[in-house]
C-alpha cells in the first residue's frame, strides 16, 4: 500500500490552485515553478481532474485554472480517485487470490484498511487541507508575479549601478 507521486502531486497542486485561484486563474507554469512538479505532469493530471469536473480552464491571456465547485465540495478522495491513483493495502487488489489462488489469511485486515483509507480521505476537504495552510502561514498567502519585469535602457541599468557603488 503506498500512495505514489501521481496522487501526492495531484492533491499538492489542487491545494496551491485553491489558494490562488481568487486573484485569477491559475497558470499551470506557475504550480509547476512553486511545487516543482514538471509542467507536462501537471498538464496530464489536470487533464484528469477537468475530465472529473474537479477544475475547469479558462483560456486566453490571464488564463489557466480555477476549481469546478467550491473547495469544501472537493475531498482528497475526489481528487485521488480522478488521477486514477489506487489506493489498496492487499497483495492481490481485492480479488482474493492472494494466497495460492486463495484468500490470503489477512485479506480481510487490508481490506477494511482500504475502506478506512477511503472513508477518511472523503472526510477531508481541499477547503480543510486550504484552512490548515492558511492557518499555518498566519493566514497569509504570497502571491508571486511571474510576469516579465518592465525592459529598462541601458542608461538606466548603467546610472543604477553607479548609484549602488557610491
Amino acid at each position: 500500500m503506498r500512495l505514489t507521486t501521481k496522487g501526492r502531486f495531484a492533491v499538492t497542486a489542487m491545494m496551491d490552485l485553491a489558494l490562488r485561484e481568487k486573484e485569477s486563474p491559475v497558470a499551470l507554469a506557475g504550480i509547476s515553478e512553486r511545487q516543482a512538479i514538471s509542467l507536462s505532469y501537471l498538464e496530464q493530471l489536470f487533464g484528469k481532474l477537468r475530465r472529473h469536473k474537479l477544475v475547469e480552464s479558462v483560456r486566453g491571456p490571464g488564463g489557466g485554472y480555477r476549481l469546478a465547485r467550491p473547495m469544501d465540495q472537493v475531498t482528497v478522495a475526489d481528487i485521488i480517485r480522478a488521477v486514477d491513483e489506487r489506493l489498496d493495502a492487499t497483495q492481490c487488489g481485492g480479488s482474493e487470490n492472494c494466497h495460492e489462488e486463495h484468500r490470503c489469511m489477512t485479506h480481510e485486515l487490508w481490506t477494511t484498511l482500504n475502506r478506512k483509507m477511503y472513508e477518511y480521505l472523503a472526510s477531508v476537504s481541499l477547503g480543510d487541507l486550504v484552512e490548515q495552510q492558511l492557518a499555518k502561514q498566519g493566514g497569509l498567502v504570497v502571491l508571486e508575479d511571474h510576469r516579465e519585469p518592465p525592459r529598462r535602457s541601458a542608461r538606466a541599468v548603467a546610472k543604477e549601478r553607479l548609484s549602488l557603488t557610491a
